[in-house]
């Protein structure tokens, strides 16, 4: 029998439960400044909206252009902004993707029904500046973004909803009814029916658009269950889903992979029909 959860606090205390995380942030910083300085071409603060957040980044590839890749940060929609992960961008950037990484709203201004309603936004303008397929990935709350992105409910535009061809969910939440139980929702002041509304795992799928699940092996057990729920859920309304945990990471080292061209979590992202590395 499973023994059921006392302490939803500790459930998502990522940081608690890795040493030395607390100096991660400032680390994440500067290895994306750093990037940002290196000589790759970018685009930064395209307007998506009014507010001061509600800007994007483009990362462009090399040479030609193949697609549209949009990375959505995490942070359990209360902290950070793109600034921290331009250089996750790298590896489909070299595949030859560019890379839209928008910021958000955060709570406690912003509700998580609208930072769902800003990516809709965000995407919308990505996809009027980069022609071809699109592929969303998300980290943590970004993966419930990029999950949302695909529901039934979706306010995307039916031939932007066309082209997404993949959906890579890294650690990410697709139950927000648990977070009603945490002192996060101090902040972010969800109610029974936003939990309900904003959880993708109790949503239907918009399309049949491929969707992964990826975890890391050494994350907090919720994440691992929340992984594993959404593909499980998802596979039973007809999608084409998968998920993988990831070996021995934790909610942090799980998408170091991403500025690797050649790792796996690239090749998640990125597609099957670019495996070989540039």
């Amino acid at each position: 029998m499973l023994e059921p959860i006392r302490d939803w606090d500790d459930a998502f205390a990522n940081m608690a439960h890795v040493a030395g995380s607390q100096a991660l942030p400032d680390l994440w910083q500067k290895r994306a400044a750093a990037y940002r300085k290196s000589g790759v071409r970018l685009e930064e603060d395209i307007a998506y909206g009014n507010h001061a957040r509600e800007r994007l980044d483009i990362v462009w590839p090399d040479g030609p252009v193949k697609g549209l890749g949009v990375f959505i940060h995490g942070g359990y929609w209360m902290r950070l902004d793109k600034s921290f992960w331009t250089d996750l961008a790298e590896g489909a950037r070299a595949h030859g993707w560019a890379v839209c990484l928008p910021s958000y709203t955060l709570a406690p201004e912003a509700r998580v029904s609208r930072m769902t309603r800003q990516i809709v936004e965000a995407i919308e303008i990505a996809a009027a500046r980069v022609r071809g397929p699109i592929r969303l990935c998300g980290h943590s709350a970004g993966g419930h973004l990029a999950t949302r992105m695909i529901c039934q409910d979706t306010a995307l535009r039916a031939d932007t909803l066309s082209r997404i061809e993949k959906v890579l969910s890294i650690s990410g939440l697709h139950d927000l009814r648990p977070l009603m139980q945490t002192r996060m929702n101090e902040i972010l002041h969800l109610d029974e029916a936003e939990a309900i509304a904003e959880s993708a795992v109790l949503q239907r799928p918009a399309a049949n658009i491929a969707l992964t699940c990826w975890v890391g092996g050494a994350e907090r057990p919720e994440f691992i269950r929340q992984t594993e729920l959404m593909a499980h859920m998802w596979a039973g309304l007809d999608t084409r889903t998968d998920r993988f945990i990831d070996g021995e990471h934790n909610h942090f080292t799980v998408i170091e992979g991403l500025k690797d061209p050649a790792s796996p979590i690239t090749r998640s992202f990125i597609g099957a029909e670019s495996l070989t590395p540039p």
